[in-house]
């Protein structure tokens, strides 16, 4: 049998081999990028077509494998790294981050335990202490105090843990909690991300227990507005539970007022959760902090590094002013996990603060990431992105063919033809078609706008000159 596995197993050279393959093959990819049309051609089901129905019976040549990644794979990728992209959010990767994730693969940990891996937990719990530091956050989310932070997968896990900590303390973590569950409420505002509601479902609230807050004219919340809602749901028997609030909506990355949000809140006992899972990095620049007023007073708090920090998908992170909260409510301990560094007490045990038992060792990235830039040159790069969203936004501005919709915060730039809803659509429809770059369309409040978000680990100053001529010039088509 053991001939049988080193037969079938790769030996060290082998893995030494096609590893150096496997990384050229990127490095060559991410150089070529440009060359590439942003979004794939294909249409539904090509690449299933080029798919074999059956798995194969013996093993088959790396080269053979390699071959199909590029002629069946590649033609099926929308390449989110292309240095045009300027849809959506940003979904980054760095050199740095790509190394800690093989590096991670290779360790292939289990880290749900502090026993299982130390260095694992460990390593994690710093970089979620760095963070705290590095931009700006509350002293209250350190683990050296009653807090603490963990890396989720995705800004939307977060919103689902805070939920599931704010339901248990309002029902007072009771074991039976039968007609208390179907009085709990929700409050955000109609700008929110989809995964708010998600949540919502998940822990087991009906979308009719989800409120939709009055927002301002800057589309952040309208806290009397909130406060109304708080009232009249706690006047009806209802049990208000949770409010988020959002620092850089999806739309058009609104900042909602998180201090007054708060003062409503405490004022109801309300467990207050923030997401900024795009625009919690711009807080790496200090003049940013602005946004983060008030957070001092929140319960939960999350940003994704794998958006904007360069850091690969996934990783959120999510912090909590007292972990004890969430510890109790997502803590379940069968007898086969028990060992006698958990009940020291003297340990955290990440399995306890988060939906899944097992958990990948994601620090690395931050790890890898954080030490090669260095604060300094994180702050930098991220500063000269939000120097060229205000050079593009003042390209709109001069142009009489394009307006401004919602004021920028961050990176992300909203406009709209002056021609109206169809102008803007066939726009954005040719601009992506002819492949030189990629941007969203989106409706808000009625009105559809064109978003161009600049962040690429890839963008220099000239694919966002480049982008906006492109803009300019098919807008001016527009007309005609």
């Amino acid at each position: 049998m053991t001939d049988e596995a080193d037969q079938l197993h790769w030996d060290r050279e082998e893995m030494r081999r096609r590893g150096h393959q496997a990384i050229d093959w990127v490095v060559d990819y991410l150089a070529s990028i440009e060359q590439r049309p942003v979004q794939s051609r294909v249409e539904p089901g090509d690449v299933a077509a080029s798919l074999p129905l059956h798995p194969p019976a013996t093993g088959e040549s790396f080269d053979d494998v390699m071959a199909d990644l590029d002629q069946v794979v590649l033609p099926g990728i929308t390449h989110w790294q292309h240095p045009s992209w300027f849809a959506f959010f940003n979904s980054n990767t760095s050199g740095p981050s790509m190394v800690a994730d093989i590096i991670s693969s290779g360790l292939a940990v289990q880290g749900m335990l502090w026993q299982t891996s130390p260095a694992c937990t460990e390593v994690e719990t710093r970089m979620m202490d760095w963070l705290v530091e590095m931009l700006g956050l509350p002293d209250s989310f350190l683990s050296t105090g009653d807090g603490g932070g963990v890396i989720q997968d995705t800004a939307s896990s977060a919103t689902l843990c805070a939920l599931i900590a704010a339901r248990e303390q309002v029902s007072d973590f009771a074991v039976d909690r039968d007609g208390v569950q179907g009085k709990m409420t929700v409050y955000a505002s109609s700008e929110a991300h989809s995964s708010v509601e998600k949540a919502v479902r998940i822990a087991g609230l009906g979308s009719d227990q989800f409120r939709h807050v009055d927002v301002d004219e800057n589309l952040g919340i309208d806290p009397a507005a909130l406060d109304r809602a708080i009232e009249a749901d706690k006047a009806a028997g209802c049990m208000p539970t949770m409010v988020i609030a959002t620092i850089g909506t999806t739309a058009t990355t609104a900042v909602d007022p998180v201090a007054a949000i708060a003062r409503v809140c405490q004022k109801h006992s309300v467990w207050l959760h923030v997401d900024a899972a795009h625009s919690g990095t711009a807080a790496l620049v200090p003049e940013m902090r602005w946004m983060q007023q008030g957070l001092e007073d929140a319960d939960s708090y999350c940003f994704n590094p794998h958006k904007w920090m360069f850091v690969g998908f996934d990783c959120d992170a999510f912090w909590v002013r007292d972990r004890k909260a969430l510890i109790k409510a997502l803590s379940v301990l069968p007898e086969y996990l028990r060992n006698e560094a958990s009940e020291s007490g003297q340990v955290i045990d990440y399995r306890d603060w988060h939906i899944p038992l097992g958990r990948r060792f994601r620090a690395l990235k931050l790890w890898f990431v954080i030490r090669n830039y260095g604060v300094d040159g994180l702050r930098r790069l991220i500063a000269e992105h939000l120097q060229w969203a205000e050079w593009f936004e003042q390209q709109v501005e001069s142009d009489p063919r394009w307006q401004l919709t919602h004021k920028r915060t961050v990176n992300l730039i909203c406009m709209a033809h002056i021609d109206g809803d169809e102008a803007t659509d066939r726009v954005a429809q040719q601009l992506n078609e002819q492949g030189q770059m990629s941007v969203t369309v989106t409706t808000v409040q009625g009105k559809r706008i064109l978003r161009v978000c600049i962040g690429g680990t890839q963008t220099r100053k000239t694919h966002v000159e480049a982008a906006w001529q492109r803009i300019a010039k098919v807008g001016a088509a527009a007309r005609s």
